[in-house]
């Protein structure tokens, strides 16, 4: 693989005390919250080479069906790329595990069959940039699969989701911002929206800023521009 020499953002990502949080609680969420049979879902049937974006600890890993040649997966926090590492050497795919953020991605233009993005735009400082990063990578016609945080349907949720992202949801987070619509974005940035569901994590219960969830893919036009 040729990674690309591009210099990330000055302090990309730094979050310490929440990595170790996340690492614990994603897998709990897997195993009792059902979000294993949403990466289930979202890797379904990939094939070719794939860029991850945001890896975290490389619970996805698991997930990618054998027709998979390679898996290139970016995580800028050091802790969760160190057990993203010890994920990838479990894998049935080779996964190459490397530094980086989506607003500068180190790779080559048109040099991917997909991209998955998994529960990490919220937490990236310039979405249209990491958008248009990710359309860059991806060969005409290329896969974006997504399962994202969104902006809730109902007012009341919706409200308190933009009162979270204003004080401390962020801070406390990882600097996860809960009221951005992904699927507004993925078409502001060019990209064609394919089918998706929206879901909430937990199904049942009390119900969390980070709830709302949707999941499903996007597609890279076989044009060379992005819509206007």
């Amino acid at each position: 693989m040729q990674l690309r020499s591009r210099k990330l953002p000055r302090g990309a990502v730094h979050h310490p005390v929440f990595a170790r949080f996340y690492a614990r609680l994603s897998v709990t969420a897997d195993l009792k919250g059902g979000v294993a049979a949403y990466r289930e879902e979202l890797l379904a049937e990939l094939s070719g080479r794939v860029i991850e974006i945001g890896a975290g600890n490389g619970l996805n890993f698991a997930h990618y069906p054998g027709a998979v040649s390679e898996v290139v997966a970016l995580e800028p926090e050091r802790l969760l790329r160190q057990l993203a590492v010890r994920a990838g050497l479990r894998a049935e795919v080779p996964v190459d595990v490397v530094p980086g953020a989506a607003e500068a991605l180190p790779v080559k233009s048109e040099a991917f069959d997909a991209a998955v993005a998994s529960l990490v735009l919220c937490t990236v400082r310039d979405l249209p940039k990491a958008l248009a990063e990710i359309r860059r990578v991806l060969r005409p016609g290329g896969e974006l699969r997504f399962f994202e945080h969104g902006l809730a349907e109902g007012r009341a949720l919706a409200a308190a989701q933009r009162t979270a992202d204003r004080t401390v949801w962020p801070l406390l987070f990882g600097g996860c911002h809960t009221a951005r619509n992904p699927l507004t974005a993925f078409e502001a940035a060019g990209f064609e929206l394919g089918t998706y569901r929206r879901l909430r994590i937990p199904e049942k219960g009390l119900q969390f800023p980070s709830s709302p969830c949707v999941l499903g893919v996007a597609r890279k036009p076989f044009t060379s521009e992005p819509s206007s």
